[in-house]
């Protein structure tokens, strides 16, 4: 599998949702395999909130592969013998594309708060952007899982001739209490952790010493992205060997696991992107324009494709059978598809339990004309 990483930078421009601007901004991107004559092969790809553009394949020097490795690739599910694959580091993260972190342009001071609130809509037009200035204006299928899935639903509404088929795994219509609430604990553990120091940190301190406060936050995220048959399976009441059971932090194989997965967190990903993109998931809505969700989805022109999965506690699956319904309330039943598939992994199965799928995927990409 042939695969390329570019950065695009952009100097008109991107007028935000708030009313904000950004100017200049820059997108890095991977492409996987080989983009046909007429541009007819294209498949994009939207990552989760903690994702990258790096979705497949496996840099010299890695120790894993992409984060949708058991997807993308030559004879998988996306297959690159066929498709050319695109996946965008979106706007506000912290893997190359324009971040809070990012200079303040002219200055080189870097944006910390004065980046602006992005929302799903601002980060698929300035993929828009991007896939304008390559030549390409419509494509085969756009896929994506959890805040992808958001880009995902977000082109079947707002970008209605892009793509002949959207695929939403383990998404949502509008961001429901339940995941604002973890989201929040996130941010309050961030924003009153001093060595946060009200977002005037220093990158090299945190990779030196981590965020407490950052890794907490992702404590919370974890318990919401897995679940507790998954707990039970994986844990049980198992204790630490190395750990007395009457020392105070002694501690169980559930909260070792957590702290291991937590603590190096902040040594990969920035705080403040944390923040900003947890604001983005929260005010998800794809009817805040609109009068009713009926309304929104009756845009809908492509073939739409709906994937739950039966334990995931952070959308749960009648969040994805509520847009199923609305499409068949709405007179489109013969352009969307829903199947629940029976996970043991909650949020993340759309990540880890890609067997249970992908046969799916795979006919559905068969049967785009």
């Amino acid at each position: 599998m042939k695969i390329e990483t570019k950065t695009a930078r952009f100097t008109t421009p991107l007028y935000l949702e708030s009313g904000r601007i950004l100017e200049p901004f820059e997108i890095i991107y991977e492409t996987y395999g080989e983009l046909n004559e007429d541009k007819s092969n294209v498949i994009v790809i939207c990552h989760a909130l903690a994702g990258s553009h790096h979705a497949a394949g496996r840099y010299a020097d890695e120790a894993k592969p992409g984060w949708w490795d058991k997807f993308i690739g030559d004879g998988k599910a996306v297959d690159t013998t066929k498709y050319f694959v695109i996946c965008t580091n979106n706007i506000g993260s912290c893997f190359g594309s324009t971040n809070p972190l990012s200079p303040d342009y002219p200055s080189s001071e870097p944006y910390r708060f004065k980046f602006p609130v992005l929302t799903i809509s601002d980060i698929v037009k300035a993929q828009r952007i991007l896939f304008d200035s390559l030549g390409i204006h419509h494509v085969k299928a756009v896929i994506g899982g959890s805040m992808g899935g958001m880009q995902a639903l977000c082109y079947s509404i707002e970008h209605t001739r892009f793509a002949d088929t959207v695929i939403a795994l383990a998404t949502t219509a509008y961001t429901r209490p339940w995941a604002i609430a973890i989201n929040k604990i996130a941010m309050e553990a961030v924003r009153h952790d001093p060595a946060f120091n009200n977002g005037h940190y220093k990158k090299d301190d945190l990779l030196a010493s981590g965020l407490p406060g950052l890794a907490i936050g992702r404590m919370a995220g974890l318990i919401a992205y897995l679940s507790p048959t998954l707990f039970n399976k994986k844990f049980g009441r198992n204790y630490a060997h190395t750990d007395g059971l009457y020392e105070l932090f002694g501690r169980f194989e559930v909260e070792r696991y957590l702290e291991y997965n937590s603590y190096s967190f902040p040594k990969i990903f920035d705080p403040l992107s944390y923040l900003y993109i947890c604001k983005t998931m929260n005010i998800f809505d794809v009817s805040r324009n609109e009068d009713t969700l009926e309304d929104v989805f009756s845009k809908v022109k492509c073939n739409l494709h709906l994937i739950s999965f039966s334990d995931d506690m952070l959308f749960f699956p009648e969040e994805m059978e509520e847009i199923y319904d609305i499409m068949c309330k709405i007179g489109k039943k013969d352009q969307v598809t829903y199947k629940k598939i029976q996970s043991e992994s909650g949020h993340d199965s759309f990540l880890v339990e890609v067997e249970k799928f992908e046969d799916h995927v795979r006919n559905i990409l068969k049967g785009i004309k």
